[in-house]
């Protein structure tokens, strides 16, 4: 992947100095060693979004026979490049995707909604497409407007500049307040055929998905139609994006795309239930769920990540509603970055989740130690180990409701001030 140049960024409302200033202690040791994907070629480039004159903008290209599937933000406020997504995922097919960071397009307007047909159809153009082929991404401040001409005027280079792989690069220049770029891949088969999966996200602040990230991407060489990637997509959202918090605040700009190419050269696969697409599914929940766990990792101002493990729920659906209602808590995510044992913070969160649940059938551990359960601490609770527990970085919490067979697990952090310092100085 190259990396192409524009002209210094100016100071103006559309340039921000949005990305965080020091690394997350949670961040992996280094960006993971991700293979190309057989179809996919990309490149980076500055536009002058990102006050520091970084890459702020990728261009993915794909090959003519790639599937695409997505899932996008539902709030009511969504981003002109959503609205565009929405429209154009249905016919299943995908040339180019187009991500800047720094402006999130949003409430916009008119204005915002030409920007977005401007830049699909100059990618249409290089690639001798129909415009509907072209899938938009932005995120970064809300509501300024965003120059069309920012955009659409580095495509040609970029366009005759991209190549296979580059998938540091690319998580780069997608990141706004990200303090690293974020990466997984895996492999495994289909009808015998090696498949790879390769994705990369985007997100740290404004996080909890109601449907999936702030922005992500995943790519595969697999054969597999678009109706039936949609599913597997839905699917994989389901236990892993939509099981992410940073701060209760869903963004107007979550959108997860998914394309297949179908380089890899195994039949192709027409149901999602063919179990010959276990292995596949099961791998792409996996690479999903790893970008998950990273964004949780890198919330503003995070100093720990907390796993939420749900059990003993009447069906999914409960189980996620109560890990969320923990996650989203201010007063659990504050003992705990506190490292304050105040296991009755959980207690409290469980029961405003608004899900059915038996105060005396409820326990609780914390870092594998029970602490509540009947009603009532445990006999005997020795606050000491889970106090250890609480120093570290990786914080599990546990909760077996006692009211049925059916499971969550849901990721998120603590809240420091951090997290306070980055949001009030976000435009300044």
């Amino acid at each position: 992947m190259a990396e192409i140049g524009s002209p210094s960024p100016d100071r103006s409302p559309s340039s921000f100095p949005i990305m965080a200033a020091s690394r997350s202690p949670l961040a992996p040791p280094h960006f993971p060693d991700m293979p190309a994907v057989a179809g996919v070629a990309s490149a980076v480039g500055a536009c002058g979004l990102k006050a520091d004159g970084a890459a702020d903008l990728w261009l993915a290209v794909m090959a003519p026979a790639g599937a695409v599937a997505g899932v996008l933000t539902r709030s009511r406020c969504p981003s002109a490049p959503v609205d565009w997504c929405r429209g154009a995922l249905g016919q299943g097919r995908v040339r180019a995707i187009v991500v800047n960071a720094g402006n999130a397009n949003a409430y916009t307007g008119a204005a915002g909604r030409a920007t977005v047909e401007a830049t699909a159809a100059a990618a249409a153009g290089l690639a001798g497409c129909g415009p509907e082929q072209v899938m938009i991404a932005s995120t970064g401040v809300i509501g300024e407007p965003l120059d069309a001409a920012r955009l659409t005027g580095p495509l040609p280079a970029l366009w005759r500049a991209a190549a296979p792989g580059g998938w540091p690069a690319a998580a780069a220049a997608i990141g706004t307040t990200d303090t690293f770029p974020k990466g997984a891949s895996a492999q495994t088969t289909i009808h015998g055929q090696a498949v790879t999966v390769v994705g990369i996200a985007k997100g740290s602040g404004m996080i909890a998905p109601d449907m999936a990230t702030m922005l992500a991407f995943v790519f595969t060489d697999a054969a597999i139609p678009a109706p039936v990637l949609q599913r597997l997509t839905e699917r994989a959202n389901a236990v892993s994006f939509n099981c992410l918090t940073v701060d209760g605040d869903t963004s107007t700009s979550d959108t997860l795309l998914v394309v297949a190419t179908g380089a890899a050269g195994h039949p192709p696969v027409a149901d999602a239930d063919d179990p010959a697409l276990a292995g596949f599914a099961d791998t792409l929940a996996r690479v999903m769920v790893d970008l998950a766990r990273q964004v949780a990792g890198d919330g503003e101002g995070a100093r720990k990540r907390i796993t939420i493990m749900v059990s003993g729920a009447a069906d999914p659906d409960m189980a996620r509603q109560v890990g969320l209602a923990i996650a989203n808590s201010p007063l659990v995510k504050t003992a705990i970055a506190g490292e304050d044992a105040n296991w009755g913070r959980i207690v409290m969160a469980v029961g405003k989740s608004g899900a059915p649940t038996d105060r005396d059938r409820l326990a609780i551990r914390i870092g594998g130690v029970a602490v509540a359960a009947e009603g009532r601490a445990v006999a005997g609770y020795d606050e000491t180990p889970v106090a250890r527990h609480l120093r570290g970085h990786e914080i599990d919490i546990a909760v077996d409701l006692g009211l049925g067979p059916s499971a969550a697990t849901v990721w998120t952090c603590d809240l420091t001030h951090g997290y306070i310092d980055i949001n009030a100085s976000y435009r300044s």
